[in-house]
């Protein structure tokens, strides 16, 4: 059993512990509050310009060619896989790890080459240390997210697709559904899905566009394809604040916990202590 010294010197640490994952959590509240909102404007400037996308592909204009909406042979695979650069946040990077290993396992047995554009020191410094092929230029910028850093991502593989140096890239991130929830996500950012045409019944509103609808797509996919990347960014790192939120709190929990079952293993030690006195006291005094 162990002695009352060793388990006060538990309880302290503990509680030391536990003053580290609560102020970690209160840091961590406050990043997720101010990630939501930036992400949920991001999404609702993302999502009008789909919208506007859809318009244009369902305009029936014949010409509405793109190298981003060409479907190739897939020989060469980038994948972008988004994790945090700092841990204590759950499984958040060991699912992104997981799922990238996946998908590389995938592309092999159908004999196609997979590059590795890491954003996030973890899932990076994994990737390295597995043997994988991958660019570290972007590891950084899911840090701090920013429009820029994103379109410096967005047109290095968009020159590389258009040169076809490149079949098909892949974003593997989590989505943040709510602050209790993140899904993990794996979808492809190139080639664009072309979107269906609505049903001929379906009641339509018509546009005018100018100059034309061809020259408006050659401008409206790059922007599109920018604004992706970023929201997807803003997105993880929503959703790795809402993680290292969730894990404190169950650190805290945990301590708390740890510190009723020592505390209560204190005072049954301690009474103990003091019963195995009286008995000797009481024994001594029978004795004589």
């Amino acid at each position: 059993m162990a002695s009352l010294k060793e388990i006060k010197l538990r309880v302290a640490s503990v509680k030391s512990t536990e003053k580290i994952t609560s102020a970690m959590k209160i840091v961590s509240s406050s990043r997720l509050h101010h990630a939501e909102g930036l992400s949920d404007h991001t999404l609702a400037y993302t999502t009008n310009l789909g919208s506007l996308l859809d318009n244009l592909l369902s305009s029936g204009e014949d010409d509405l060619s793109s190298p981003y909406l060409e479907k190739r042979e897939v020989k060469r695979v980038a994948i972008i896989p988004v994790s945090s650069s700092s841990g204590l946040c759950g499984a958040f990077n060991s699912n992104i790890w997981k799922e990238l290993n996946a998908r590389i396992d995938f592309y092999k047995q159908t004999g196609a080459e997979v590059k590795i554009y890491p954003v996030g020191k973890k899932v990076s410094d994994s990737a390295i240390k597995a043997g994988f092929s991958a660019d570290t230029t972007f590891m950084q910028i899911g840090v701090h997210p920013a429009f820029a850093s994103a379109e410096e991502l967005a047109n290095k593989l968009m020159k590389a697709f258009e040169d076809k140096e490149i079949d098909k890239v892949e974003l593997i991130y989590h989505h943040f559904k709510n602050r209790g929830r993140q899904i993990l996500t794996t979808r492809e950012w190139l080639p664009m899905e072309p979107l269906q045409k609505k049903e001929a019944d379906e009641k339509q509103t018509e546009y005018f566009f100018e100059p034309s609808v061809s020259s408006l797509l050659k401008r409206l996919l790059p922007k599109m394809l920018h604004m992706d990347i970023y929201t997807t960014l803003l997105d993880a790192s929503t959703s790795e604040h809402a993680a290292r939120v969730l894990a404190m709190q169950t650190a805290n929990d945990n301590a708390n916990d740890l510190i009723s079952d020592l505390t209560l293993q204190y005072n049954k030690t301690r009474q103990q202590s003091i019963t195995n006195e009286l008995l000797d006291i009481v024994g001594g005094s029978v004795n004589r």
